[in-house]
């Protein structure tokens, strides 16, 4: 490890090394994703081991009558420091939750997003922050029984459209063809 002067050596060393992986399921959603404690707990052990520390801070603001949570996540090595800042809107209300646990799922969110900036943490395949567009993925034979490619090979050839395959499975059909080919 070369030697860290600066915050911004410190930055680029968390960023170079930090691994916060996906370690939580949302069964109903059906991707997993990171939390801010995953964030957290992967990064703790660094920022002993360099000597730096990590403070978050939260304000609540509002703007043009929406209320949000604007996180702050301050990364700071001897006297410096670098500081990125998140957002997460808070409903008035929300099923199920009391205004606490509204406030804590707003700030946990922001937090979140922030370090994710802060440390350069790629969420672009969250549920969250999709646009809805697929993605292509070439089926591997391996992914499907022997009888589910015989099937799929016996209507194709009788005629069947496999379009109809493509929505049950979810692949396209040009990945359907390369499946039975």
């Amino acid at each position: 490890m070369k030697k860290l002067e600066s915050v911004r050596d410190v930055l680029a060393e968390i960023q170079g090394t930090l691994v916060a992986p996906k370690n939580l399921r949302n069964n109903f959603g059906k991707y997993n994703y990171r939390s801010c404690e995953g964030i957290l707990e992967a990064v703790k052990p660094m920022l002993k081991s360099l000597n730096a520390t990590l403070l978050l801070t939260d304000e609540v603001k509002e703007v043009g009558g929406i209320v949000f949570c604007e996180a702050t996540a301050s990364l700071s090595y001897k006297t410096g420091t670098v500081e990125v800042k998140a957002q997460a809107g808070i409903p008035p209300s929300k099923k199920g939750m009391d205004l606490s646990q509204i406030f804590g799922a707003s700030s946990s969110y922001a937090r979140k997003y922030a370090l994710n900036g802060l440390f350069l943490i790629d969420d672009n395949k969250d549920a969250d922050t999709q646009d809805n567009r697929t993605e292509t993925v070439v089926p591997k034979k391996g992914k499907f029984t022997p009888v589910q490619i015989k099937k799929i090979k016996d209507y194709a050839k009788s005629g069947g459209d496999l379009n109809n395959v493509s929505v049950k499975y979810g692949l396209s059909v040009e990945d359907l063809k390369l499946l039975i080919s």
